[in-house]
């Protein structure tokens, strides 16, 4: 009469147990091996997730180099224009770059150190 008003306790989580009812259970025992190989297969095959992530992570990698050599090339479209038109950097590239001088100017450069 008290199991009428009791609920019965779950039996809790045995993996020991699992295991004992595959080997019991042919058919139990070829879904569990056929699940254990797709699911290596969904990890770490050719399209697995590792994979994924590795090529995510490249993607990532990619696009930043990507934004950097954008800006880079920015900056050297805007010195180009500034080179093409502005007399002060076009006098500014040829003394750094060359070491020219205009007329009458003494330039004195400093030996290299050792």
């Amino acid at each position: 009469m008290e199991d009428l008003f009791y609920r019965k306790a779950r039996k809790q989580f045995a993996p020991r147990e699992v295991l004992r009812r595959m080997v019991r259970n042919k058919r139990l025992t070829a879904l569990g091996i056929i699940g254990i190989v797709i699911l290596g297969f969904a990890v770490f095959g050719k399209q697995g997730i590792r994979a994924r992530f590795q090529l995510e992570q490249e993607k990532s990698s990619l696009e930043q180099e990507i934004r950097q050599s954008e800006a880079e090339y920015k900056t050297l479209q805007q010195r180009s224009r500034d080179l093409d038109s502005n007399y002060r950097e076009i006098e500014k590239a040829a003394r750094e770059k060359y070491g020219l001088s205009r007329a009458g100017e003494t330039v004195y450069r400093t030996a290299p150190s050792r």
